[in-house]
């Protein structure tokens, strides 16, 4: 069976290309995808079948080999970093919980602040 890497691949459209390892461009609609997976990131390797398409050479039964690293990995901070950036978002949840435990809310601004902090922190981490 062929093998190549995803060019691109439109999720919305349900549909990209394949460059070939022998040169060729294929088209790849999401149907030949594995069941469970929808869409596939460029630079994924793939196996697949091939059948002349209305348009060209279209793949089948494609299989994942290999999927790329991502992006926010390689973009992520150090373990370093993180543990300093950690360890004062504890300090400030502390502060928060006192602050609940006593019945009160932080004000609007602060706890939206909070809140991003928390999501970037939460991204960081599961990247």
């Amino acid at each position: 069976m062929p093998t190549g890497k995803v060019k691109f691949f439109d999720e919305d459209k349900g549909f990209g290309f394949v460059s070939g390892d022998d040169g060729s461009e294929v088209f790849l609609h999401a149907s030949a995808l594995p069941s469970g997976v929808s869409s596939v990131k460029p630079g994924t390797r793939i196996e697949f079948g091939v059948a002349d398409g209305k348009r060209g050479p279209q793949a089948l039964s494609a299989r994942i080999i290999d999927a790329p690293p991502s992006l926010a990995k390689l973009k992520r901070k150090s373990a370093d970093d993180m543990a300093v950036i950690v360890e004062d978002l504890v300090k400030l949840l502390d502060g928060v919980g006192s602050s609940l435990r006593k019945g009160h809310y932080p004000e609007g601004s602060h706890a939206r602040k909070v809140a991003a902090l928390l999501r970037r922190v939460a991204d960081e981490l599961d990247a």
